[in-house]
């Protein structure tokens, strides 16, 4: 692993980071405010301005080469066999695969909520989060909208767990997409979910857009990234009431 590997790297990571985050908000843009009637349920009280989604792309291609040069470093320290990243399925047990994802989920998800909080506390807020809370009503292109103090504080976990447990390369490549659909999805001021789904058994334990959205409107609560487990337990769990949603669906 030499440096100029690593930055060669860190360029085509940070081309291929960058399209996927516009071709998927650009999707869910096109989908939700780029169509006459919205899919699902209406959130934001505002379209997202021009101005405002500007800004998100802005930051989000900004914090692109700050999460490709961790995830550099990893790739090319397993070209040299120093990760325990894996390619063949079956060079340990399927059952791990699952598993393994699973966990990831997990463990970013307690990574991200604790730093998340952290982020709010008004000695850090100003310079490390305020770009990602520009307004209120948060477009699709918001979700990777950070400070780079922010993107440098959550882009190594992944790459330093390659180095600890084994992962299989494809099963990142799975977790890595569901990572930034749901971004996109929680930020893009629609609910797609039905709301019976989204309170129902399952969905009452998921971050979602009528979840994440509060976050946005209030920042004192909902600090979770996948599952709503840390919010419940640390007392930080809203959620709008069901006709205070369904009032969201104005165009």
């Amino acid at each position: 692993m030499t440096v100029v590997a690593v930055l060669i790297t860190t360029v085509w990571l940070s081309l291929i980071i960058g399209a996927r985050y516009l071709l998927v908000a650009g999707a869910v843009w096109q989908t939700t405010w780029g169509s006459s009637k919205g899919v699902g349920t209406r959130l934001n009280r505002e379209r997202p301005s021009r101005r405002l989604m500007l800004h998100e792309i802005k930051y989000s291609l900004l914090s692109t080469p700050i999460y490709a040069f961790p995830a550099a470093v990893a790739l090319e320290a397993w070209k040299a066999g120093g990760t325990k990243l894996y390619l063949d399925p079956t060079a340990y047990p399927l059952w791990w695969l699952p598993v393994s994802f699973i966990l990831l989920l997990i463990v970013q998800d307690t990574h991200y909520y604790w730093t998340h909080r952290l982020l709010h506390d008004r000695r850090i807020f100003g310079w490390a989060h305020a770009a990602h809370h520009r307004a209120r009503d948060p477009s699709p292109f918001a979700s990777f909208a950070f400070d780079p103090a922010e993107a440098a504080l959550t882009a190594w976990l992944l790459p330093v767990l390659a180095f600890l447990i084994p992962l299989n390369i494809w099963m990142l490549a799975v977790m890595l997409t569901v990572m930034t659909a749901t971004a996109v999805m929680n930020h893009c001021g629609w609910e797609v979910w039905p709301d019976r789904w989204v309170r129902g058994r399952i969905g009452s334990h998921l971050i979602t857009a009528t979840h994440h959205s509060r976050h946005h409107t209030h920042m004192r609560t909902n600090f979770g990234l996948y599952f709503r487990w840390w919010d419940r337990a640390c007392g930080t769990d809203a959620m709008p009431e069901a006709r205070q949603q369904a009032s969201g669906n104005r165009q």
